[in-house]
């Protein structure tokens, strides 16, 4: 019961889980104090950490406000797409402004968040970018106004 495959192969045992728990909880949580915390040494949470990582099943980052660094403008931008999702996806993701790409079921084949520094930017981005790539039929832009929530500790199963 303790342990769970995860998509990607990765088995999370309880333990993994644990340590998942403790880093969304507080991303600089020192090793050896997550080790007090799951019954393991520091190496080991090291490792463990490391491994996670490797495999694909969590990463480590510091989450910013891009208001605060001279992002402007932040949007959702629904796009409607004739013929493969895909290959529009990964033309969204290797784009400098977009943070977060998904495929999706509903109204729009794929949502894209945007962080640009002004309207000018956004503008051009939508148009001369994402507009220009084959197989984009239509978008509709979402314009932020202002973030009410944003949590990345869901916990884990």
């Amino acid at each position: 019961m303790g342990r769970r495959q995860e998509r990607n192969g990765a088995v999370l045992d309880d333990v993994a889980k644990a340590i998942i728990e403790q880093l969304q909880q507080d991303g600089r949580r020192s090793y050896a104090a997550i080790g007090k915390e799951v019954g393991l040494s520091e190496a080991a949470v090291r490792q463990r950490v490391q491994r996670l990582i490797e495999n694909g099943v969590m990463q480590v980052v510091a989450v910013t406000d891009p208001l605060q660094l001279g992002f402007a403008r932040q949007a959702m931008v629904g796009i409607e797409v004739k013929g493969p999702l895909e290959p529009v996806a990964d033309a969204l993701a290797a784009m400098e402004e977009v943070d977060y790409v998904v495929i999706t079921a509903g109204s729009y084949d794929v949502l894209a968040e945007v962080v640009c520094e002004s309207d000018e930017a956004l503008l051009q981005l939508i148009s001369e970018k994402i507009r220009s790539i084959e197989g984009i039929t239509r978008t509709e832009t979402f314009m932020y106004l202002t973030l009410r929530k944003q949590t990345y500790s869901w916990g884990v199963r």
